[in-house]
């Protein structure tokens, strides 16, 4: 067993990573990713620290015993800063392909964001 989730003792380390887009199934994206570590589920982690190629968090993430990846739309972008680390220990999950269309200046709602967290909590499970 491995510390995580805010010093509580869990099974997996389990570490979350969210779009950081400016549509709204990024806003989908952080929201749930939020939601999964106020839960206990796992810990938001920094995506913007693999993709600066920021070699301690790049070593966090393949030492995790699973990563979870919201990718916000097709661009899959963070899917590949992830391909680009060669972190390997991952799972996506792409908010578009939950029947949500992507759109600039609408604000995410409560039940897209309660799909995803549904969908990610089945990927941990899963794993």
């Amino acid at each position: 067993m491995s510390e995580c989730c805010g010093g509580e003792r869990c099974k997996k380390k389990v570490l979350f990573y969210a779009c950081s887009g400016g549509a709204n199934v990024a806003e989908v994206a952080d929201r749930a990713v939020r939601q999964l570590m106020d839960q206990g589920l796992g810990v938001m982690f920094c995506l913007a620290g693999l993709g600066a190629g920021i070699e301690t968090m790049i070593q966090t993430a393949r030492d995790a015993d699973l990563n979870v990846v919201l990718d916000g739309c097709p661009v899959d972008c963070a899917r590949k800063i992830f391909e680009g680390a060669g972190v390997t220990n991952y799972v996506q999950i792409r908010v578009t392909d939950l029947g949500m269309e992507k759109v600039k200046g609408v604000r995410a709602s409560d039940e897209q964001v309660a799909t995803l967290v549904s969908k990610a909590k089945e990927a941990v499970a899963q794993s």
